[in-house]
């Protein structure tokens, strides 16, 4: 829908693609979506769901065994993100280095988008 010709949407680590192989493998599961929503203290928050029917207008990118859905209304604030899997000695879970973000909270829960002018201004120096 916002993407570039031969680029994906988002890019998966693989130490990210091998976790949602797992969970894909476990659940019986179409692969995982990802989405935003209201809330947190910085104004949005990332949403990840198990999929098991496919929306048509999900952005799909698989790798490595992993699928990916980014739904609809997401898929302009996620374009260009990283999403990355991590393990410390504390947690683990999913990062996502996303360069559409101007502002995220202190625990790094809840995000704010750059303004929708200036993604697409960016999106529009990426292509050319």
């Amino acid at each position: 829908m916002f993407g570039i010709p031969g680029k994906q949407a988002v890019t998966i680590t693989p130490a990210a693609a091998a976790q949602i192989q797992r969970l894909m493998a476990r659940d019986g599961t179409q692969g995982l979506r990802i989405g935003i929503k209201k809330g947190g203290c910085a104004g949005m928050e990332y949403t990840m769901d198990y999929v098991s029917e496919i929306n048509p207008h999900d952005e799909i990118v698989e790798q490595d065994g992993a699928r990916v859905l980014i739904a609809p209304m997401a898929q302009m604030f996620l374009f260009g993100t990283e999403i990355d899997y991590e393990t410390s000695l504390l947690e683990a879970g999913f990062k996502f280095r996303n360069p559409n973000v101007a502002d995220a909270c202190g625990c790094g829960e809840s995000i704010k988008f750059k303004d929708a002018a200036e993604l697409a201004a960016e999106q529009a120096t990426s292509r050319g």
